[in-house]
């Protein structure tokens, strides 16, 4: 990107970002208000310290000295207030548009497609939504209010120190310049360095996020290689610890030459001063208003650092708001046609129906996922989906609830094609129990609520009994109250899966998906839910991915797929006539079924 290019881009940016702020204008106004108070209380202390000394030291009139130092006083606890007043405002316009950008981008974040979340590594993530915010927290809370004051401060001080001695001030503000190309040598590489630590904080979080979850620490201790993970983590630990000591010698530096030039500027104003009273005898030069001078120098140049820090904070910022902004920017590629119709669950049949579908997972591969699906699925039918691994059978049913949009072709619910129905609707329409169960880090009534918000905890029970679950959940010390852990830990793997078919009869969705649900089940357990499932199927489409092909054989109709085609489909009997794909992959699984049974019978 050249430097114009840059500059034009930092300016949509800025206008992006002074956008936030529109909508609590009335609140920006009261602190600008109360700012400018505190900048005009600020400048009465200079001038009454003139008075004390040259008016009442100098003449040593007790009543001079009592009555300025009692002003002077007020004055300062006056203007502490309004500094106090205006902070408490600067913070509460930060917090609540740092509120606005964290719900925005959690709620965009939410509405990306599945392919987005399988792209993007979690840790990348978080350290968007967290840490990117957090790092412009300060920015946005602060930098209204010190920048409004900062400048109010440099204005109102030059025209007092103008009122004192026009001489001194043009000596004081010949400094100024340093200032200027100090701040922006310093803002642009503070901008690099920003943008730099953020980047490897993103690598360190993912990093941490696969590492150090439950599933990570399984896998590391399974395979006993902690030794190489921590190398891994050190040699990124190392770029992050770098990227700080950059960012921590921007600071040194940046604060080192400003305090410089504020050490020498009053040693050249009591130079010049002490010239044109000696060698030029300008008797204008008192005690009290070199005091006062130097006084609002001081007063000068804090803020004038204040500007300058703000302007290498802004600068690095935009690194921070820049990463933000690209994340909202991001276009969703499954959204809610324009002209979406609603579909309640009391309108619907249940009918669903592909027509000549195909999908990629990667648009420019040469061969799809899927490959020009034709069936229909009467309304209360269930329809299995069998194949050999990787045959497409999850994909399929990835489209029904618009998880991910067909490339081409039509999928349809009751002949209106799904991406014509409002997500909402359709997210009501079809539940799912799928074969890797997610669980939340809260207690079990929670994670059934997250089907349905306002059941009762007699729905809970009738739920929990229908999925063979409720006898182990009333024996947890807790009950329904008992935290799962994280990603449902504390429970076995078929008792996640029950648990997450009690979730789906909860919801009572018009279309079930079935990816391999009992796949974790012992036999006893899978026959009673098989049982419970059987209920839930009666006057709901169903679609069946199976572990075990005994279990659908009352299917109404069988997909067999191969290679993201359907290669073979009808009912058992048919399929098992035919001796094709089907009747193999079915003998293959029985004559398994039958060997392990023979080996755990009694010898």
């Amino acid at each position: 990107m050249t430097k114009a290019e840059r500059k034009a881009a930092d300016r949509i940016l800025l206008r992006r970002i002074v956008e936030l702020f529109k909508p609590h204008l009335g609140m920006v106004l009261m602190t600008t208000g109360a700012v400018l108070v505190g900048v005009i209380l600020g400048l009465v202390p200079p001038y009454l310290i003139k008075s004390i000394i040259d008016e009442g030291i100098a003449k040593q009139d007790l009543g001079v000295i009592g009555r300025d130092s009692l002003w002077m006083l007020l004055a300062v606890l006056a203007g502490a207030g309004f500094t106090l007043l205006y902070g408490y405002w600067g913070v509460m316009i930060g917090q609540k548009i740092m509120f606005t950008l964290r719900q925005k981008l959690y709620e965009h974040l939410q509405g990306m497609s599945l392919r987005f979340f399988t792209s993007t590594r979690t840790g990348e993530i978080q350290t968007r939504l967290i840490s990117d915010v957090q790092g412009v927290q300060t920015v946005v809370s602060n930098t209204l209010v010190d920048q409004v004051s900062n400048i109010g401060i440099v204005i109102s001080t030059l025209i007092a120190m103008f009122l004192m001695d026009w001489r001194l001030t043009l000596l004081s503000i010949g400094l100024v310049p340093l200032f200027a190309v100090i701040g922006k040598g310093v803002g642009e590489f503070a901008r690099k360095v920003r943008q730099g630590t953020q980047e490897q904080t993103g690598e360190l979080n993912a990093m941490m996020q696969e590492t150090l979850s439950v599933s990570g620490i399984l896998l590391t201790k399974a395979v006993g290689r902690q030794d190489l993970l921590a190398n891994r983590f050190r040699v990124e630990n190392d770029k992050l610890a770098g990227w700080l000591i950059k960012s921590s010698v921007v600071q040194y530096l940046f604060f080192g030459m400003i305090r410089l030039i504020t050490q020498l500027a009053p040693a050249l104003v009591y130079w010049l001063a002490g010239w044109l009273l000696v060698a030029r005898g300008d008797t204008s030069i008192t005690v009290g208003m070199l005091v006062a001078f130097t006084g609002l120098q001081i007063r000068l140049y804090f803020p004038m650092t204040g500007l300058l820090s703000a302007q290498v904070e802004i600068l690095s910022s935009l690194a921070l708001f820049q990463r933000i902004f690209e994340y909202l920017d991001l276009p969703r590629d499954i959204k809610d046609h324009p002209k979406a119709v609603s579909m309640t669950p009391a309108q619907l049949k249940g009918k669903v129906e592909f027509r000549d579908v195909v999908f990629a997972y990667d648009p420019d591969a040469e061969t799809p996922t899927l490959k020009s699906l034709n069936f229909t699925a009467e309304p209360g039918q269930l329809v299995a989906l069998v194949g050999p691994s990787g045959a497409g059978k999850t994909t399929l049913t990835y489209l029904i609830p618009r998880l991910y949009d067909a490339d081409a072709g039509q999928v349809l619910i009751d002949d209106t094609d799904v991406k014509e129905i409002k997500l909402a609707d359709l997210s009501t329409l079809v539940g799912a129990v799928t074969q890797e169960t997610y669980l939340m880090h809260t207690s079990v009534k929670e994670n059934l609520r997250v089907a349905k918000p306002e059941a009762t905890d007699e729905e809970l029970i009738a739920a929990c009994k229908a999925a063979a679950i409720h006898d182990h959940i009333a024996g947890l010390e807790q009950g329904y109250d008992t935290i799962v852990g994280e990603r449902g830990y504390k429970l076995s793997g078929g008792e996640k899966q029950r648990l997450a078919i009690a979730r789906a009869i909860l919801k009572n969705p018009k279309i079930l998906i079935l990816d391999e649900a009992t796949s974790a089940l012992d036999t006893r357990s899978e026959r009673l839910i098989q049982e419970s499932l059987a209920g839930l199927m009666q006057g709901r489409t169903t679609f069946a991915i199976a572990h075990r092909l005994s279990t659908i054989l009352a299917a109404d109709q069988i997909l067999v797929l191969e290679k993201g085609a359907i290669v073979e489909r009808g009912r058992h009997a048919e399929l098992l006539a035919q001796g094709g794909l089907y009747s193999r992959l079915y003998n293959e699984q029985i004559s398994v079924e039958n060997r392990e049974t023979e080996g755990a019978s009694p010898g």
